[in-house]
């Protein structure tokens, strides 16, 4: 009887730490169970926004947008995902660097800050075009001249770069305790994504801004275990469970081109390639701040009468009549 109640207990025990590994980490709720299946909760999908989007969205709109092109934004690190001590045939971050690269120009400023010409599906872009002038001489039956497009807009800065760095194992370890046959651990690992961009004149060649930015992506294991003699230490009971929880590298690589678009914004600003209309009460706040970091505030006690150390040219009670000569 014994036996059968401690298989219970052992069993009861098992299923709550499965559950606890399969809540999400907002809870149960609505959004992500699914009520036609008993066993799954699953979360549903959502916008992803990052800090470094929602600055890039909240920045000023220029006194004229910059219209850009952007042809390729590739994977330059040629590093595969690991698989123990082999390596795999996908590629370890996004190739849709482009993509992202892309909608983070197209949320500068809500939109106001880029004007980005069509370049990675030019050949697309060219054959519809052809199909349309081809459909209007077709079928043009007053015969006036109607097979003309609008000529398309050339851009006068070509953003390059590309995924230039992704570092993994940078720096590991964890820590763990046990005590009385009950134990916990941690271990975590950090990585690495690094990105190049740079803005390259159309007319000259030149390139006129060159940024890089990073970013760190962390991967967190917390473990559980049970190793306990129960029943006059005659009955063995153990328990593990665990759960790894790691940064998206997707999310990861499209905050760090959002910075490296940021930073890009800024230092075309401080070298005159553009400005930034800054809302007139920054402005001011920021003229206030730096003339108070300037200023040099001196304290000084009152003049007391009567006081032999004060200088000679000190004006005193006694000595005034001396000083107006």
């Amino acid at each position: 009887m014994d036996q059968v109640k401690l298989l219970f207990l052992f069993a009861g025990l098992i299923i709550l730490s499965s559950c606890a590994s399969i809540v999400p980490v907002g809870g149960l709720d609505a959004k992500n169970c699914n009520p036609n299946l008993n066993l799954a909760c699953v979360e549903g999908p959502e916008v992803v926004e990052m800090p470094t989007h929602e600055e890039l969205r909240s920045l000023p709109a220029p006194e004229n947008p910059v219209v850009v092109a952007v042809y390729k934004y590739m994977d330059k690190t040629g590093q595969r995902k690991q698989k123990g001590n082999a390596a795999m045939f996908s590629t370890a971050v996004s190739q849709g660097g482009e993509t992202m690269l892309i909608d983070a120009l197209k949320s500068a400023g809500e939109g106001t800050w880029f004007r980005v010409v069509e370049r990675v599906g030019l050949d697309h872009l060219t054959r519809e075009r052809q199909i349309v002038r081809t459909t209007r001489e077709q079928y043009n039956t007053d015969g006036e001249d109607k097979t003309g497009l609008a000529p398309l807009l050339f851009a006068g800065i070509i953003l390059e770069g590309g995924i230039i760095g992704f570092d993994t194992n940078i720096e590991t370890g964890g820590v763990g305790a046990r005590t009385l046959g009950i134990g916990y651990s941690q271990q975590y690992r950090r990585d690495i994504v690094t990105v190049s961009l740079r803005a390259v004149s159309t007319l000259t060649g030149e390139i006129l801004l060159n940024v890089q930015a990073s970013k760190t992506i962390l991967s967190i294991a917390d473990g559980y275990d049970v190793f306990k003699f129960v029943d006059m230490d005659t009955q063995l009971i153990e328990i593990e469970d665990g759960m790894t929880e790691n940064e998206s590298v997707t999310r990861s690589l499209r905050s760090t081109i959002e910075a490296a678009v940021l930073e890009l914004i800024y230092q075309g600003d401080e070298r005159g390639f553009w400005e930034i209309n800054w809302p007139m009460n920054e402005i001011i706040e920021g003229k206030i701040e730096a003339i108070m970091d300037d200023a040099e505030i001196i304290y000084s006690e009152p003049i007391k009468e009567g006081d032999e150390n004060l200088p000679e040219e000190v004006p005193t009670p006694d000595n005034i009549e001396d000083i107006r000569g």
